[in-house]
């Protein structure tokens, strides 16, 4: 089984200076002498306070003040015994010098007459803590630093006795001696990791690093887990509008429109520590909404969160999730600078149905516990440029002692129980176990589709069978080499017959290091077999069965490959890659293509094979890209604010090899997601390409259809194959999840937990005539002479968890024979 870490860094922006510190955010720095205004005799003991707040002071003896805050407001009230009171301009994070006059004041003290508001006072507080989240959100500062550690722990839970005595356990029933039944479910350790890290932000220009030195992990081997149990990852800002939990958006408690998601009461005033606080208690307005119920502690001066307890509330759209608590602990660690001091999170999650008797309702999931503290504060002191130089927004910089038990014992902030303690041992004791190691192997297999046997990995299983209108009945058989055998270096390898045309087919590549660090990859293969041209790269591969099983047409419109390749992937930091390559191939018609070309006299004459030599550099760059990594693959995960970019370039060698062409491609494409908030989620993707030269129909752009029953979600899934076919376009496309907003109101609808979605694709293109002199288009084949192809789709997802259902209108060129306006398109999503 290929072990995965999460590795990510970002590119850092290298700017520093002195201007930096000028645009950083500043706390309000006012000071001054107040006299009386006719006799000109300085006053002491003169009340001082921004309005709307509970921050000020007095004056000294010489009727001189300061205020030096984070929490200002735009004014300054100045009132003292005998006075006018006097309303002061200040200019927020500025210092500034207000000399004050006060007039004295005869007036006598009218009857003051105090009615209630009728304002629910929930409401008040909750005003002023929003008001203050610029000042007692840490972003404000021009730097901070701290020491994190962060414990990380999976439990089987809900573990009852009839489920200790399957027959599954017997070889190794003593992990049963562990079970933890403090908790609602009685539950199972089952991992666990630690790791120690210094985290440093700075504001002007923003940038964050991480150095972990230290990380212990039970049952995972591999080393570069501990980025992704560091803080950086993991880490959730209560200040923020919107908290993105299993990819959701959840409105957060103190949101600047919580008044819309939340009921909000006043239940409490208390002391947490030495902090005067007031108890805020929320919920949902509705209970379909992705929001939170618990409490929230709010300092009666500063207006900051002291503490928050929270869950996900009963009913909302969330799959799998059971349970999911949280509870954060903010103290001052230094005037008017508000941290996070400690994080504790629990979810419980549950997937398998245990229907063993007698508890037929005993639900098997898991627990997910995360511990982080804080310490060792620094505030507002700046590293100098030079320190945030550099790629790598997370550093692997381990201390060596970290791989003793000593150090843990000594460094950790919280230490284990006893329980806890024993889990590291009990995982190791498994994995010796090869009972144990056959259920991990049959797991992995149903994932990855490939079964490892020691040096070898034999599959992948879902190709060992297929059937198309060319081939017939096609078995294939093939595999790769394990991590076991090399992770440097991977040998990969298969062949496949075809009963009906009687030919095997056969594939033999390879790839592996130069180096790791920086990652330097190089591949090499060689290739004959039959592909299906204008398929996008999302949908099923041509020998998957599934992909036979599910046609809308017969898959006749097939082509023989012959295919040499090599290409250098060079990564010169997280997220930004050029890859060479060199590719050879030769191509011949099969089923119903044909390659013909006119003459002069406009006789048709049969072209029988395609040769072209190609060299190309593909380039693409996600700043701030994460992803998890095995030994060789890599795949992006997690939402990123920043959109991913990619540029392939290709020329075509004449004459080379016999090389039939000369030509050159370029093809951009540019893809976002967007977090819209309570209304869900967008993603767009914008290509555009255009080629120099004149070209065969199979070496221009064939914009990718789809002819099965399967949802593909970058094709177009009303268009056939080889329907349309440019030298240069532009395409878009739109998806919108609105994560039940509709449905979730309406009653009957809302126990389903169904999802709306909606999405939008077009491409307008273009055809030089002067490539029909090199192959003509066969019947049924365009290019787009009327304007753009468009199509739209509404649908439904989340349908029994994992299934969605897409109807498509096909919004042009519905004359095209062999098309339908309409199509019914599916999918299996697995999400929260």
């Amino acid at each position: 089984m290929r072990n995965v870490s999460i590795m990510y860094r970002s590119a850092c922006v290298a700017l520093a200076g002195a201007c930096a510190l000028a645009a950083a955010a500043q706390s309000t720095k006012v000071s001054g002498t107040v006299t009386d205004a006719k006799t000109g005799e300085t006053l002491p003991f003169v009340n001082i306070a921004f309005i709307d707040s509970r921050i000020g002071t007095t004056t000294s003896l010489e009727g001189k003040y300061a205020l030096d805050t984070y929490y200002a407001t735009d004014s300054l009230v100045f009132s003292f015994v005998g006075y006018t009171p006097r309303t002061v301009a200040v200019k927020k994070d500025r210092t500034q010098v207000l000399d004050v006059k006060l007039e004295p004041s005869s007036t006598m003290l009218a009857e003051v007459e105090i009615r209630p508001s009728g304002e629910n006072p929930a409401f008040t507080i909750l005003r002023r803590v929003i008001q203050h989240k610029p000042a007692n959100n840490r972003e404000k500062l021009e730097a901070y630093a701290y020491e994190a550690y962060n414990k990380i722990e999976f439990d089987l839970n809900n573990i009852t006795e009839e489920f200790t005595q399957k027959k599954l356990f017997k070889h190794f029933a003593f992990i049963f001696d562990n079970i933890d039944s403090s908790d609602a479910k009685p539950a199972l350790p089952i991992f666990m990791t630690e790791s120690l890290s210094d985290v440093y932000y700075r504001q002007q220009p923003k940038a964050q690093r991480e150095f972990i030195r230290g990380t212990k992990v039970s049952g995972i081997e591999n080393e570069s887990i501990g980025q992704f149990m560091g803080d950086m990852y993991q880490n959730v800002n209560i200040y923020d509008n919107y908290l993105v939990v299993f990819g959701k958006n959840f409105i957060s408690p103190i949101a600047d429109g919580g008044r819309g998601y939340y009921d909000y009461y006043l239940t409490d005033s208390l002391f947490i520590g030495n902090n005067w606080c007031y108890k805020l208690e929320f919920k949902p307005k509705r209970v379909q909404e992705l929001a939170f119920k618990g409490t929230l502690w709010i300092n009666d001066t500063t207006y900051a969160v002291k503490r928050v307890e929270a869950g996900i509330a009963e009913g909302a759209n969330l799959n799998f999730v059971q349970g999911f608590w949280v509870r954060q602990q903010y103290d001052m660690v230094q005037d008017e600078v508000w941290m996070l001091t400690r994080d504790e999170l629990v979810v419980d999650l549950n997937f398998i149905k245990d229907t063993g008797k007698p508890n037929k309702n005993a639900v098997q999931g898991f627990y997910g516990r995360r511990t982080a503290t804080y310490r060792d504060f620094t505030i507002n002191q700046v590293k100098p440029p030079e320190f945030f130089e550099g790629v790598d927004q997370v550093v692997m910089a381990i201390d060596p002692l970290s791989l003793g038990s000593d150090y843990w014992d000594t460094h950790r902030h919280v230490q284990l129980t006893a329980k806890e303690n024993t889990i590291y041992h009990m995982v190791d004791t498994m994995k010796t176990i090869p009972r144990f190691r056959t259920y991990v192997d049959i797991v992995s297999t149903i994932i990855s589709g490939y079964y490892e046997r020691g040096d070898f990995e034999y599959g992948p299983y879902f190709t060992v069978f297929s059937f198309n209108a060319v081939e017939g009945a096609r078995f294939r058989v093939g595999g790769r080499t394990s991590n076991q055998f090399s992770k440097w270096v991977e040998f990969e390898g298969y062949t496949a017959y075809g009963t009906l045309d009687e030919r095997f087919k056969f594939g033999l590549s390879t790839r592996g290091f130069i180096t790791k660090e920086p990652r330097l990859l190089y591949r090499v293969g060689y290739k004959h077999d039959i592909e299906q041209l204008g398929q996008s790269v999302n949908a099923f591969r041509n020998d998957n069965i599934l992909g036979s099983v599910f046609r809308v047409n017969p898959n006749n419109k097939l082509t023989d490959v012959e295919q040499w390749r090599a290409s250098l992937e060079r990564e010169w930091f997280s997220g930004f890659t050029n890859e060479v390559m060199f590719r050879y191939r030769t191509l011949q018609p099969l089923g119903s293509l044909l390659y013909e070309k006119a003459g002069e006299d406009l006789m048709l004459s049969t072209v029988n094979s395609i040769r072209t030599a190609e060299v190309s550099l593909n380039t693409r760059f996600v700043f701030q890209e994460k992803y998890v990594s095995g030994e060789f693959d890599r795949v992006p995960i997690g939402i990123n604010k920043y959109p991913a970019l990619e540029l392939h370039v290709a020329y075509g060698l004449p004459s080379l090899l016999n090389s039939d062409y000369e030509y050159t491609k370029v093809v951009g494409r540019i893809y976002k997601r967007w977090q819209l908030g309570a209304v869900g989620w967008t993603r767009t993707t914008v290509e555009a390409g255009k080629i120099w030269g004149a070209l065969p129909y199979p070496l221009l752009t064939i914009h990718s259809g789809n002819e099965t029953f399967y949802l593909d979600d970058v094709s177009f899934n009303t268009m056939r194959f080889f329907e349309f076919i440019s030298d240069r376009y532009v395409q878009f496309s739109a998806e919108h999840h609105f994560e039940g907003l509709f449905l979730n109101r309406i009653p009957l609808m809302r126990r389903l937990k169904w999802r709306e979605v909606a999405c939008f694709k077009g491409v307008a293109g273009n055809l030089d005539p002067r490539h029909f002199s090199e192959l003509l288009l066969l019947p049924n084949m365009y290019d787009l002479y009327n304007g753009p192809f468009m199509e739209a789709s509404a649908g439904i997802e989340n349908i029994l968890k994992v299934l969605r259902m897409d109807i498509i209108w096909r919004l042009r060129y519905n004359d095209h024979p062999g098309t339908s306006p309409f199509a019914l398109r599916g999918k299996i999503v697995i999400t929260f």
